[in-house]
């Protein structure tokens, strides 16, 4: 085209084009950001996705009550205190600590997030994995408020029969309920005591600072000898596997456990292409091969609020604090007052991990303990004969 041909420009010198041509440009460009903010939305809502999916083992695993900000603050402390210090931690301090290792035990991948997200980005990220902690909760508490009530009602037959669906006759005023509920130090069968925790008097105060009945083996406790069958009861068994393995394997417990089997047969069940979406249980989403101090408690905390009357969760019933009634659990498990109490801890816990997931123990194969088993031994003396051969030519 000669310059004679080029349309004349007005002032502001630009080069006529055709009407049609520009409109189809600026349709391709808003149909690229569209699709900019199509992916954008997508991504995030994966991502959301992906932190309140993970998020749900929080509650379960960690920590029941406590912010995870306060974990982190408490890690962040410990990296900024001088290493000579003299500062002895308090128990409150540890036990935050040991929960962030908890924390990124069963998330590996946070600690390294923590690291490089920005402020905004962190604080999203630990909003939306509260939101998946606090709505696996309630999934729990609902599921417990209707299997607690039947397990209730096979066990002592109370008349009227316990309704799943409803609270408002649960917790002391039911004698099933209450004799569960009763601290470990009275005996529900004493009228006295029965009415004395009934009318809430000073001389029978229901608090976190007494260990429940429905703890004990048998639900039997002896007040001389309080640590005797304490945490071996059938009602906790059951309402850990309902939570951890499946509602259906809570029903086995008095065998080895199942817990193993169901995990597996999950693991197997995902590998087949031809095999329909299949329902995961918690254990199997986050790798709990061993039951846990923790999941211990907040198995315990969800068996007392299925039990008691209150129909929504809270931090505090009546004179008993949840949450430092879950401190006291983990502190039972986790800060043993010497090494005889320690060892009986690990005994208990091994007894807890056998009682869920059975006599399996894969996890302990660890390639130390294969090495010294009979194929990696043979195929150790083959090497060596045909070693031995070899130098003999």
């Amino acid at each position: 085209m000669s310059s004679q041909d080029i349309p004349p420009s007005d002032a502001s010198l630009c080069v006529q084009t055709s009407p049609h041509a520009r409109a189809k440009r600026k349709i391709a460009a808003l149909m690229e950001e569209v699709e900019n903010l199509r992916q954008d939305k997508a991504t995030k809502r994966r991502k959301t996705t992906y932190y309140v999916s993970q998020g749900r083992a929080i509650r379960r695993m960690v920590a029941l009550y406590t912010p995870i900000e306060d974990l982190i603050a408490e890690n962040d402390r410990r990296c900024e205190v001088d290493e000579f210090s003299d500062a002895t931690p308090e128990n409150r301090e540890n036990r935050l600590q040991r929960g962030y290792i908890e924390f990124v035990k069963i998330l590996p991948w946070v600690h390294e997030k923590l690291t490089g997200l920005g402020l905004e980005e962190t604080e999203d990220m630990l909003r939306k994995l509260k939101r998946g902690a606090d709505s696996a909760r309630g999934d729990d508490t609902g599921t417990l408020k209707e299997l607690v009530a039947s397990w209730v009602n096979i066990e002592y037959n109370p008349t009227p029969l316990i309704r799943t669906d409803d609270k408002h006759h649960r917790g002391f005023v039911n004698d099933a309920c209450g004799k569960l509920l009763c601290p470990a130090e009275w005996r529900w069968g004493d009228a006295v005591v029965r009415a004395g925790i009934r009318d809430r008097t000073t001389a029978f105060i229901v608090s976190e600072n007494s260990w429940p009945t429905f703890m004990y083996e048998n639900y039997q406790a002896d007040p001389t000898k309080l640590e005797h069958g304490l945490f071996k009861s059938k009602l906790l068994i059951m309402g850990f596997k309902a939570i951890f393995t499946s509602p259906s394997s809570a029903n086995e417990v008095d065998g080895d456990g199942d817990g193993a089997n169901i995990i597996e047969n999950n693991r197997r069940a995902r590998r087949r292409s031809d095999q329909a979406k299949v329902k995961t249980c918690v254990a199997s989403i986050i790798g709990m091969r061993k039951v846990t101090p923790r999941a211990i408690a907040y198995a315990t905390c969800q068996i007392r609020f299925a039990l008691s009357n209150i129909s929504s969760w809270r931090t505090v019933d009546g004179d008993f604090d949840y949450q430092i009634f879950w401190d006291n659990i983990v502190d039972f498990f986790e800060d043993p007052p010497g090494p005889a109490a320690r060892a009986r801890v690990e005994e208990l816990l091994e007894w807890w991990t056998r009682s869920v997931f059975g006599r399996n123990h894969r996890e302990d194969l660890t390639m130390d303990v294969v090495s010294k088993m009979s194929v990696s031994a043979l195929a150790a003396q083959r090497h060596e004969m045909e070693n031995a051969m070899f130098d003999s030519d």
